[in-house]
């Protein structure tokens, strides 16, 4: 059984090259486009809620190229040479590029599809406030919404508490749950996160065998429990919501899932496509 060592830049495969060129290009050219400009890419690329009067389906590919600063990039594309060469020499560059979309869009779809859930149930409250004003409701909208409101707004809960039948306050009450549906139709996501996980599903599957060896704690692993790890600690973020957390977890997850079930197809219509070792 063999460590996995490839080098990481040196003699790239064209696709992976690609890619890694075209998101740092993206990158760059954001970074140094002006915040607030007449043209933002945010708008145009990242990806909108279907509810969301900036939502295109070109989003849906867009995205992935979008980056929100240079950790998140940094990591991404690190994970995408590390995984996916290794990939697009096995597969070949044309299946690879396939594998990569369509995970990167899977999970694109599952992330749009839990934030309109998630957006429908806050809309269900709001509905509720607007019906029946109140201000422990709106309390609870806030707090379970908002990891921290800003002062004024915790000023304002507690003077509407000491009197809820002011007009003025319940008038403000119904600004406050409008322009917090409105910022989660306009929150954006993006990054490649969706197809590096699917890219790392797919590592997993065909070399279950291969040692990685961890940076912290600077332990062997061999692939399989790596990605599992990986999909389970998604998992528990999606199960146990941490406040705060602006990570996509179902887009992570999404990815994985649609790599799994691509691979699963690719099997089937003949070619095995899972390794037993490497």
């Amino acid at each position: 059984m063999q460590g996995y060592r490839a080098p990481l830049f040196g003699n790239l495969p064209p696709v992976i090259k690609n890619l890694l060129i075209a998101n740092i290009a993206v990158f760059v050219i954001d970074s140094l486009l002006p915040q607030g400009g007449v043209f933002n890419m945010t708008d145009w690329f990242a990806l909108h809620n279907f509810q969301s009067d900036k939502f295109k389906p070109i989003q849906l590919v867009t995205y992935m190229f979008m980056h929100g600063g240079i950790t998140h990039i940094f990591f991404n594309m690190f994970a995408l040479v590390m995984f996916g060469r290794i990939l697009e020499q096995v597969w070949g560059g044309k299946r690879f590029l396939v594998y990569y979309f369509v995970t990167g869009i899977g999970a694109a779809l599952c992330q749009l599809t839990v934030s309109y859930l998630s957006l429908s149930g806050l809309q269900a409250e709001v509905t509720a406030y607007i019906n029946t004003p109140d201000p422990e409701l709106l309390m609870r909208i806030v707090r379970g919404h908002l990891e921290h409101p800003a002062a004024w707004v915790n000023d304002f809960l507690a003077a509407y508490s000491t009197s809820p039948d002011n007009q003025a306050y319940i008038q403000q009450g119904i600004g406050i749950v409008n322009s917090l549906v409105n910022m989660y139709i306009d929150t954006p996501t993006v990054g490649a996160s969706g197809a590096v996980f699917g890219v790392l599903l797919a590592f997993g599957m065909m070399f279950p065998n291969v040692q990685l060896m961890l940076l912290f704690p600077p332990i062997p692993i061999r692939a399989k429990w790596f990605v599992l790890g990986y999909g389970l600690l998604e998992l528990m973020a999606v199960i146990v919501p941490q406040a705060g957390d602006n990570v996509a977890h179902f887009a992570h997850l999404g990815g994985m899932i649609f790599g799994f079930f691509l691979i699963r197809y690719w099997n089937k219509k003949g070619g095995n496509m899972e390794w037993n070792g490497y």
